[in-house]
């Protein structure tokens, strides 16, 4: 079990494969367990990283760690980075981990050598964000009446995961994820549903950026819709062109292999 001590806390984190280092960022449940099978199938060209987000899964919370915020969480990644000696990398970020690294791209350009943002959660910009907000909170209170603060876990996740998603998780590890809706609901869920840069802040990025979103969620009509819409937002103030993915919110999940195919001329063309 490898970790690294990073900012007063202590992060989990697995490294495999040879070539360039990729660091993966997760967003909700802030599990490494979530890039595993796409790590290996990237492996052969990359050194692939990922990392137990503070307080989560098998990074322990810290003692008397009562709040994060984006700041803090950015913090941890440029950190690991460094102390892995693996700087300046490129990051994929998904879903909450790609509001990590935008924050990340803002306050520590210089460890990120490329980034690849897959549909940050900016609810705000979406075209009906109550709606979003009604959603959330009906998951909320029935995942809660059914078996507490894991039930709600579980209720959020099969929502943005889908249920081929939370179906791709062996038994063992979704019960170590759903374990983490204390930290959730109670430390990070706010801090990223307030944070949001500004235009300007988001145009003067210079690292070099992709913003990405799950091709099954581009039609109006689907589940996801506002993480496709979020993501637009987001290259239109970045200056660059969205790209598709394969799948939807978690296609690290849902097409593993498909998704590495996909990702590895991106990645090739930002390390050269």
């Amino acid at each position: 079990m490898s970790t690294i001590d990073v900012g007063g806390a202590t992060l989990y984190y697995e490294q495999r494969g040879h070539g360039p280092p990729v660091l993966c960022i997760s967003g909700i449940t802030g599990d490494a367990e979530l890039w595993t099978r796409m790590a290996e199938e990237l492996a052969d060209e990359f050194t692939m990283v990922s990392y137990d987000r503070r307080g989560n899964s098998r990074s322990p919370r810290p003692e008397n760690w009562i709040s994060t915020s984006l700041d803090e969480q950015a913090d941890d990644a440029a950190g690991l980075l460094r102390g892995l000696d693996l700087a300046p990398a490129v990051v994929f970020g998904a879903s909450g981990g790609g509001v990590i690294l935008t924050n990340l791209v803002l306050r520590h350009p210089e460890v990120v050598r490329g980034a690849i943002i897959h549909e940050p959660p900016f609810v705000s910009v979406s075209s009906d964000p109550d709606a979003v907000g009604r959603q959330l909170s009906l998951l909320f209170e029935e995942g809660m009446a059914r078996s507490g603060l894991m039930g709600a876990m579980e209720a959020l996740v099969r929502w943005a995961w889908g249920d081929d998603g939370l179906a791709a998780v062996e038994p063992e590890v979704r019960e170590r994820l759903m374990s983490n809706g204390e930290v959730f609901f109670g430390l990070e869920l706010g801090a990223f549903i307030e944070y949001l840069p500004t235009p300007d802040e988001l145009a003067g990025v210079q690292v070099p950026r992709i913003v990405a979103a799950g091709a099954e969620n581009r039609a109006p009509t689907a589940a996801y819709h506002h993480g496709y819409e979020e993501s637009q937002w987001l290259a239109a103030q970045m200056h660059t062109e969205l790209a598709e993915l394969p799948g939807g919110h978690a296609p690290n999940l849902t097409h593993p292999a498909v998704l590495a195919e996909a990702l590895r001329p991106l990645l090739r063309a930002l390390t050269r």
